[in-house]
C-alpha cells in the first residue's frame, strides 16, 4: 500500500503484565508462542498489505525494541521514534509527525491488538486513495464498561463515544485500530488533557465524529487486547 504509513503505538510497558514469565522489560517484548509481540504484530500488518511502519516506543526500552525488530525485518521500512512521556494514546501518534507529513492517511494500530481476520478488508473503499474522514473498528463485547464504547446511528456509523461509561450505551467496544486522514496531526494538537491527564483517542475520534467523518467497521473473528497475562496466553491459544 503505496502512501500509507501504519504506527504502532509500542510505547507502553505493561503493568499489568510485570514480572509475567519473568519479564522486565516492555510487554512489547514478551514473548507469545515464541515470537516477541512486536514482531508478531508487524508480521500481522505486513499479512494485512501494509508496508511502511513507524514504531513509536518508550526512553528505556527504545533500543533494545529497535535491535529486536530489525534484527527480524531487515529488508523492511520501519523507523522509530520515542514517546518521552506516557500521556495517551493520541500523544503517542502525535510522535510520529515528522513521517506523516507526506502521506493521505494513516493506519494506527495498538501493538498489543490481534484478529483472526483481516478488518480492512471489510472496508469497501480505496485505501490507497483515502483522503478524508476516519475509520474507527468495534467488536461486541458483555463488558463494555472496560472499553471505549460507540454509539451507532441506524446506518451503523458512530455518533459518539465514551470511554469506560459506568453505564453504557450500547456493547461496541472500540478496538485498537484506527485510520486518520491527513488532518489528525492538526486534531490532536487541538486536544486538551483528560482527567487523568491523557490526550485520549476518544477524544480525537469524537472530533471526527462532530464534523460527521467518523465511519464504523465491525469487525468478524476474535480479537484479543493481549495486555494482561490471561489475554497473552488466550491469544497463544488462538494462534495454535
Amino acid at each position: 500500500m503505496t502512501n500509507i504509513k501504519c504506527v504502532i503505538a509500542a510505547g507502553g510497558l505493561g503493568t499489568r503484565l510485570k514480572n509475567f514469565r519473568n519479564s522486565d522489560t516492555t510487554k512489547m517484548l514478551l514473548e507469545v508462542n515464541g515470537i516477541p509481540m512486536i514482531n508478531r504484530q508487524i508480521n500481522q500488518l505486513i499479512e494485512w498489505g501494509l508496508e511502511e511502519f513507524v514504531v513509536i516506543t518508550n526512553p528505556e526500552f527504545e533500543s533494545i525494541t529497535k535491535d529486536v525488530v530489525k534484527t527480524n525485518f531487515q529488508d523492511t521500512k520501519i523507523d522509530f521514534v520515542i514517546q518521552e512521556k506516557q500521556e495517551g494514546i493520541s500523544h503517542a501518534l502525535l510522535q510520529a509527525e515528522p513521517f506523516l507529513k507526506d502521506n493521505n492517511s494513516t493506519v494506527f494500530v495498538l501493538g498489543d491488538n490481534f484478529f483472526e481476520f483481516n478488518p480492512l478488508a471489510r472496508i469497501n473503499f480505496d485505501i490507497e486513495n483515502f483522503e478524508k474522514g476516519s475509520y474507527i473498528f468495534t467488536y461486541e463485547v458483555d463488558n463494555p464498561s472496560d472499553f471505549g464504547v460507540a454509539v451507532l446511528d441506524s446506518t451503523g456509523n458512530p455518533i459518539s463515544i465514551e470511554e469506560k461509561p459506568e453505564n453504557p450505551k450500547s456493547n461496541k467496544a472500540i478496538v485498537g485500530l484506527y485510520i486518520y486522514d491527513n488532518t489528525v496531526i492538526q486534531k490532536i494538537k487541538t486536544l486538551q488533557p483528560s482527567e487523568r491527564g491523557e490526550y485520549e483517542i476518544t477524544d480525537l475520534n469524537n472530533l471526527y465524529i462532530k464534523e460527521s467523518d467518523c465511519m464504523n467497521v465491525e469487525i468478524n473473528g476474535w480479537w484479543i487486547d493481549a495486555g494482561t497475562p490471561e489475554r497473552i496466553e488466550e491469544l497463544e491459544s488462538k494462534l495454535t
